[in-house]
């Protein structure tokens, strides 16, 4: 009998071994077969799903902001005001290992999203979904402030920006700094 494959949940692991090479390696040094086998497959085993690397990563790009979303609903589910929006930020910021790799992730898309429209137009999509988000929150929050789109422009650079900060600098980004800085930026807006 031929052995039945869940083809979503191989995608998966595999984007789940994408993360880790890409922490160990980064982008340039990680190669499908160095993926297949972090995710326990024969390196002939990607091409059905992923033909190429950066297909795989713009999976994982998708993948990892579905996660993140997935968080922010169930994170901010019952929540109003301030704490709606601290609970939804925090799950964008790198506060552990596994917001780490995904902003490891994001990082490397990015990358490629310099010179390639495509990625730029997902990345454009992925952004204005969380600026809407994040605007309604900021009104819902009683944002004070008259120019709601510069506030929204800074509580989102930092977000995205603390993907980079905390990956490359660590010791001066810890989740701890990470919070009292997003915490900083909201009294100040709230």
């Amino acid at each position: 009998m031929p052995k039945i494959v869940d083809h979503d949940q191989r995608r998966v692991e595999l984007v789940d071994a994408t993360w880790r090479i890409i922490a160990e390696k980064g982008l340039d040094g990680a190669t499908m077969r160095d993926i297949a086998a972090e995710a326990g497959f024969a390196n002939g085993a990607l091409k059905p799903y992923f033909p190429t690397k950066d297909r795989l990563l713009d999976f994982a790009f998708e993948h990892i902001f579905a996660q993140t979303n997935r968080r922010m609903e169930a994170a901010t589910a019952g929540l109003t005001g301030l704490d709606a929006i601290r609970a939804y930020c925090h799950e964008i910021l790198p506060l552990d290992d596994e917001r780490l790799n995904e902003a490891r992730v994001a990082i490397a898309f990015w990358q490629k999203a310099l010179q390639d429209p495509g990625k730029a137009a997902v990345h454009d999509r992925s952004m204005e979904q969380w600026r809407a988000s994040l605007a309604q929150l900021l009104a819902d929050a009683g944002y004070r402030g008259d120019d709601p789109e510069n506030a929204l422009g800074a509580v989102m650079d930092l977000l995205l920006g603390a993907q980079i900060t905390a990956t490359l600098s660590p010791a001066h980004h810890s989740p701890e700094k990470l919070i009292a800085q997003l915490d900083t930026l909201l009294d100040a807006l709230i």
